[in-house]
């Protein structure tokens, strides 16, 4: 036996006889005496060769000296401590100094076979020889292959690096990071590769197990098999492997004692797979992969959660670079980017495409994107033949895992048109309350079949929703699914419509349909929540407009866009403005509601109006202000009888602008509508101000800012302060005029108008400029750039050219 052997041995023997001293240091007669009474003889000549590391000793002699101090310790009232009472304990070290001593033979051996044969020594490293069972010791190495062409993950890499310089925690913890996302989201690549690059910090070894917690065609890996398993890596003897799961895991947890080793736990189920293969060595690191969050995890372990989202489009063209070489990519750089928006920044199904381009290399990447594109989000063209790279399969191993009423809920929000779904939304769709939903949302999120990108709110990418498609169309009937749909825009309508009246309060009413039984509508509590819902639900809604027009709600469709018009018209999205009333006025035509087209008609050319459209506002003026004639509408007239003075304004014409406006009057008045004559007073006062005649604008804005604080719509009132400023503005009452834009300015940005906002800003710093403060000119104009700017609205560039020809105050 070499050196390092011996030095082994005797090592062990030391701490036998540290054992011995501490059960009280009974003389060997007495344990010979004591082993005989438990029916384990030991002989005292054995017991003085082992103690003094004259030869190595065996297991049984090992089990039977810790079982006679135990016992003799015990007669005597000692206690001794804990871990040195473990058998584990035991096994783990009696393991350990054996793998040296074998070593150290075979390197003897090995050296005398050298010689022998007049061989030079070699100074690399020495294969060990077979140690007891016929078993090799060695440092374990069980990462699998690292992704070739792995890329991007930059956040989470870092994050994971973090882990190696974070402070030690108390004695017997071990840092734990759980790697969680949805099924194809590269979680294994992730651990892998960055298991590779720090590799050479943990030189004790590095183990690994697929616990196929998913896995459809085999059952998931029980926390013993994977103990047993990493046993047996760790050189011990099948045979003498505990057969009770408590004494596997103390066994591993013992050998991995005061060890460097990286620890591996790909695709676990859940945190009771897991928690017996944590070991308690500070030294070491475990990651665990799932498509679950284990929550169980971080409360009880402390583990630290790394979510792994979806690629952005720059990894996902990094990618397929890397895949198909970058001369290939950057050659068709329009097809790249529609396969990586197909692949919806899932890494599997990027691999899958780069795959197949790769192995037919003279097929275009314009041909591959087209096929993704004649599939519309469907999964065929993300299958490869291979149950484990096709994504419609991988999907479907954390499907058959969901509880009924997940299942349920997971395939009728395929149904939602995205980009994100709100509790009530999910809600609606399954037909339940509010709180009944919350927990099959909470099912499908530590599933990562939904993410809860925000409070309250959950994102289904585009793929899970083609495979929610998919198995709702498979497994309900139209019926059930058709109802969905239903209550979904219900929700959106009814919702939709309170916050609408909100906002703007003295809109004219609408019959808006009844809302099917299981429909969870939402009713803000003031102007504030309207807004922050009608904020967060932007771009849901407008995808409800194009949802209930494809399937057959024509009234939702046109409802739908009268109820957002006055949001979307105030945030200044007039683009999203014009398609939502194109999108209702098709729905309303279609259907013959002669109601619907008037109202979208007239919503459209407002739209029209902001964008510049002349031509096209006139001509839907036009046809609202006929439709509405035809229905004995005189309300709608005169609204419309406004927007045409608008036009005429617009276009330099404010003799025909004020003729307009009178007429809105005297409609208005024939209907006996307070609220419209105010409205129209305020116009005819505007367009007097620009024939000249301000008394009598200031004559007219006055009634109407009167009328308009007796109903107490705030909207308009500021539109009558800001006809007063710019009346007293052209009287040279710049006092009084920046008196009123203030006014007006409050209520612009109470309101949320920002368009107008901008405006006001514009006259202030005019009627500043005419003071001659020209600093509180400029600070007015540069506010009122920045709004149009965030607007993109034309005036902007007005707006620079003016702020040019005003220099900065000394």
């Amino acid at each position: 036996m070499g050196e390092t052997g011996r030095d082994a041995l005797r090592a062990f023997a030391e701490e036998l006889r540290r054992l011995r001293q501490l059960a009280g240091g009974p003389s060997l007669n007495t344990l010979v005496a004591v082993a005989a009474r438990r029916g384990r003889p030991l002989a005292r000549s054995t017991l003085s060769d082992k103690l003094n590391a004259k030869s190595l000793p065996d297991r049984d002699f090992v089990a039977d000296f810790l079982g006679a101090c135990v016992a003799y310790a015990e007669q005597t009232g000692i206690r001794l401590p804990a871990g040195l009472a473990d058998p584990a304990r035991w096994e783990a070290a009696y393991w350990r100094m054996l793998g040296a001593a074998d070593a150290a033979r075979a390197e003897d051996r090995l050296a005398a076979a050298r010689a022998e044969r007049g061989r030079p020594e070699d100074t690399g490293s020495v294969p060990p020889a077979a140690g007891p069972g016929g078993r090799i010791p060695f440092v374990p190495r069980q990462l699998p292959a690292a992704v070739r062409h792995f890329t991007g993950r930059s956040a989470p890499l870092a994050a994971l690096t973090a882990l190696l310089t974070e402070p030690p925690g108390p004695p017997g913890t071990v840092p734990v990071s759980t790697i969680v996302g949805t099924a194809g989201v590269g979680k294994t690549a992730l651990a892998v590769y960055w298991a590779h690059q720090v590799a050479d910090r943990f030189p004790d070894g590095h183990l690994h197990v697929d616990l196929r917690g998913y896995d459809p065609e085999s059952p998931a890996l029980s926390p013993a098999e994977a103990v047993a398993g990493f046993l047996e890596a760790l050189a011990v003897p099948p045979e003498r492997i505990p057969a009770a799961l408590a004494a596997q895991a103390a066994l591993y947890r013992s050998l991995l004692a005061d060890r460097r080793m990286l620890v591996l736990l790909d695709n676990a189920r859940d945190a009771d797979q897991v928690r017996p293969l944590l070991p308690s060595s500070p030294g070491c690191l475990v990651l665990v992969t799932s498509r679950n969050h284990l929550p169980g995890l971080v409360a009880a372990e402390g583990a630290r959660p790394l979510p792994l989202g979806l690629l952005s489009p720059a990894e996902g063209r990094e990618l397929l670079s890397r895949r198909l070489g970058g001369d290939r990519v950057a050659a068709e750089p329009e097809a790249v980017d529609r396969i990586v928006a197909a692949a919806a920044g899932l890494p599997l199904a990027l691999a899958i495409v780069a795959a197949r381009a790769a192995t037919y290399p003279e097929f275009g990447l314009a041909r591959l994107a087209a096929e993704l594109t004649a599939t519309r989000g469907a999964l065929d063209a993300f299958s490869s033949g291979e149950a484990n790279v096709d994504v419609r399969a991988v999907l479907s191993w954390s499907y058959r895992g969901l509880e009924p009423v997940a299942a349920d809920l997971f395939r009728v929000l395929g149904t939602h048109p995205g980009p994100d779904v709100s509790v009530a939304a999910a809600a609606s769709l399954l037909a339940v309350s509010t709180a009944e939903v919350r927990r099959p949302l909470a099912v499908l999120n530590r599933a990562n079949l939904l993410t809860e990108h925000a409070p309250g709110r959950y994102v289904l990418h585009d793929l899970l929703r083609a495979y929610a498609v998919e198995l709702a169309t498979a497994t309900d009937s139209a019926r059930p699914r058709d109802a969905a749909l239903r209550r979904l825009l219900d929700h959106y309508l009814h919702t939709a419509y309170a916050a609408a009246l909100l906002l703007h309060k003295h809109r004219d009413d609408i019959a808006l349909p009844a809302a099917s039984p299981g429909t969870a509508a939402v009713v803000p509590a003031d102007r504030d929540e309207a807004w922050a819902w009608l904020a967060a639900e932007h771009r849901a809604l407008l995808a409800a407009v194009d949802l209930a027009a494809e399937h057959g709600l024509p009234t939702h469709a046109w409802q739908l866009a009268w109820s957002v018009n006055t949001y979307l018209d105030r945030v200044g999205a007039w683009q999203d403005q014009s398609h939502a009333q194109q999108v209702a006025l098709r729905a309303a035509t279609a259907a013959g509601d002669r109601d619907g087209q008037a109202r979208a008609h007239r919503n459209r050319a407002v739209a029209c109006l902001r964008l510049g459209g002349y031509d096209q506002a006139r001509d839907h003026l036009e046809r609202s202000l006929r439709l509405y004639a035809e229905l004995g509408d005189g309300v709608g007239g005169g609204r419309t009888e406004l927007n045409l003075g608008i036009l005429a304004e617009r276009q330099g014409d404010h003799r025909r602008a004020l003729d307009h406006a009178q007429r809105a009057h005297r409609l208005f008045a024939a209907a006996g509508h307070a609220q419209g004559q105010a409205n129209a007073l305020n116009n005819i006062g505007w367009y007097h101000i620009q024939l000249g005649d301000h008394a009598r604008a200031l004559d007219y804005c006055g009634r109407a800012l009167a009328q308009q604080q007796r109903t107490g719509n705030r909207y308009w009132e500021a539109h009558a302060w800001d006809s007063l400023g710019f009346a007293h503005h052209q009287l040279g009452r710049h006092r009084d005029a920046l008196d009123c834009y203030r006014h007006a300015l409050a209520l612009w940005r109470e309101t949320g108008e920002r368009y107008y906002e901008s405006v006001t800003l514009m006259h202030l710093g005019d009627s500043h400029r005419a003071a001659a403060d020209d600093a509180a000119a400029r600070a007015a104009w540069r506010q009122a750039l920045d709004v149009l700017d965030r607007l993109g609205h034309p005036d902007a560039a007005q707006l620079r050219q003016r702020l040019g020809e005003t220099r900065p105050a000394p």
